[in-house]
């Protein structure tokens, strides 16, 4: 029963960071951990499967094939949608944001196999707001970089909307600028906040589970509602991690199209 109510209680512990191979450099901790871990992971799954869809491409596609296709063309897609045919020079980071956020959020939700040890537990490197925080500022940097690249001290017409008319210019800029400030604040706490919440359900469901089940024959039978409750939090949350995904990279995709066409 103490067992039972440790899971009930723990629902945060699936998200602890922990060490798998301790390194300090010069009193800096550089330990390779679960949350390096599981990005590896993510980053190796991803590049199995593209090398398996595009190695010896054929004209009638096989299974693999078709589903790198389509990955392609959805992402070629939106892009478009968001920035026009010259936002395709953003094609090659888009799709690596999608994929690696998607193969994150997935396999976040793999179980774990039994016997291994707590760090190399299943783990979702997107439930860290560390993690999303990075991914978001990347998107950020690569606006800012760009877009004085692309259109020099012009790209500041982002911050000054044509048409305002000349006694608002005192607060228009100030407002968008904490519009813009808050762009990788708004994408690193959406991604991290569904990832987060959805797998503490998720805990909370099957310690739910346990509980009844510890409780004896007269009432374990009712574990039934809770589990069926976590299949269907499964079904969604295979959702969630498309759909988290998907608003990322085409957030991102919007914020972009600023360095591209800064007057709006």
């Amino acid at each position: 029963m103490t067992a039972v109510l440790a899971t009930l209680a723990g629902p945060m512990e699936q998200f602890e960071i922990l060490d798998i191979i301790h390194l300090d450099l010069a009193g800096v901790n550089i330990s390779f951990t679960n949350a390096s871990l599981w990005m590896l992971i993510s980053v190796v799954a991803v590049s199995v499967f593209m090398f398996a869809a595009t190695n010896r491409a054929q004209m009638v596609p096989g299974k693999m094939q078709s589903a790198g296709e389509s990955l392609y063309q959805f992402i070629a897609d939106m892009l478009r949608d968001a920035c026009g045919s010259e936002g395709m020079r953003f094609f090659p980071y888009i799709f690596t944001l999608f994929m690696f956020i998607f193969s994150c959020n997935l396999l976040g939700l793999w179980p774990t196999i039994p016997g291994l040890p707590y760090a190399l537990h299943t783990f979702t490197p997107t439930s860290h707001i560390i993690v999303t925080f990075a991914l978001a500022m990347v998107t950020i940097t690569i606006l800012l970089v760009y877009g004085f690249y692309k259109n020099g001290i012009g790209f500041l017409k982002l911050f000054v909307p044509s048409g305002v008319p000349w006694w608002l210019l005192w607060l228009i800029p100030l407002i968008e600028i904490v519009s813009f400030i808050s762009r990788p604040i708004s994408l690193a706490i959406r991604l991290f906040a569904n990832m987060l919440a959805g797998h503490m359900i998720l805990k909370i469901f099957a310690g739910f589970i346990t509980a009844l089940l510890a409780a004896g024959p007269m009432v374990g039978w009712l574990a039934i509602f809770p589990f069926l409750g976590n299949v269907a939090l499964f079904l969604l949350e295979l959702l969630v991690a498309f759909l988290q995904a998907y608003v990322f990279a085409i957030l991102s995709s919007v914020y972009l199209n600023d360095a591209l066409h800064p007057s709006h």
